[in-house]
């Protein structure tokens, strides 16, 4: 088991690593929408958020030697789920014609009071 830890996404602040990779797979904790240079969200805009959670985790993903073709799974938990069309726009540009399998779902409260959460498991070989 490894930890895998990179200064381009935001710091782990609590009891946990930004991700753990065991043998060939990658777990990518939760990454909501703050900005690793700043400390702070990016924007309270739920499109802005998407992105910014999902170069959180491909940074998370670089760090342990993968590219985004590697994720194979992806959890989505919104706020709102009024916010799905936005999300999956910019989540698709994002993935381009890579397609993880995906759960979406809305949830009562995200730290910090964010739209948006996004946790990945990757391949890596």
């Amino acid at each position: 088991m490894q930890k895998i830890h990179t200064n381009n996404a935001p710091k782990a602040v609590g009891a946990y690593s930004q991700g753990i990779k065991v043998e060939n797979f990658l777990f990518v904790s939760g990454q909501i929408p703050i900005d690793p240079k700043t400390g702070e969200f990016v924007s309270n805009n739920i499109k802005e958020q998407t992105l910014q959670s999902l170069k959180n985790i491909e940074a998370i993903v670089k760090e342990a030697g993968g590219t985004i073709e590697n994720i194979v799974k992806v959890g989505v938990f919104l706020d709102d789920i009024n916010d799905f069309a936005d999300m999956n726009r910019v989540y698709e540009e994002f993935f381009g014609s890579h397609k993880p399998a995906r759960a979406a779902v809305e949830v009562a409260k995200l730290p910090k009071d964010a739209k948006i959460e996004i946790e990945a498991i990757a391949y890596i070989k």
